[in-house]
């Protein structure tokens, strides 16, 4: 059974710095591209960064280049996403997703470069505000 937790999420000043990590089981994670998406309040969800099983190729959305910086370690099965100079508009609920070749049936997912990102974890919040 695919697992995936996500932690680091909080209430932070505008301007500031969180790191989020997806504790991932159930599966190879090093052999699967992974993604971090959001979604913020009343809104739907958002694909942010994307890496590769490498970790060597990045992808980011506009909004978020230049002050997100997604990793992984795959010894520990994990995967970070550091955010800095954090902005209200970054408020959401944060949530590591897997790859899959199809649509997942009864998942959430986004569309992301020819795959499918699904969530499958609880996500973490995280709140920009002074």
């Amino acid at each position: 059974e695919v697992q995936l937790v996500e932690s680091g999420g909080g209430l932070v000043q505008p301007g500031g710095s969180l790191r989020l990590s997806c504790a991932a089981s159930g599966f190879t994670f090093s052999s699967e591209p992974m993604s971090w998406v959001r979604q913020a309040p009343g809104k739907g969800l958002e694909w942010v960064s994307h890496i590769n099983t490498g970790g060597g190729s990045t992808s980011y959305v506009d909004s978020v280049k230049g002050r997100f910086t997604i990793s992984r370690d795959n010894a520990k099965n994990t995967l970070y996403l550091q955010m800095n100079s954090l902005k209200p508009e970054d408020t959401a609920v944060y949530y590591c997703a897997k790859y899959a070749s199809r649509s997942p049936v009864g998942l959430r997912w986004v569309y992301y470069s020819g795959g499918y990102y699904y969530l499958v974890g609880q996500g973490t919040q995280v709140t920009v505000s002074s």
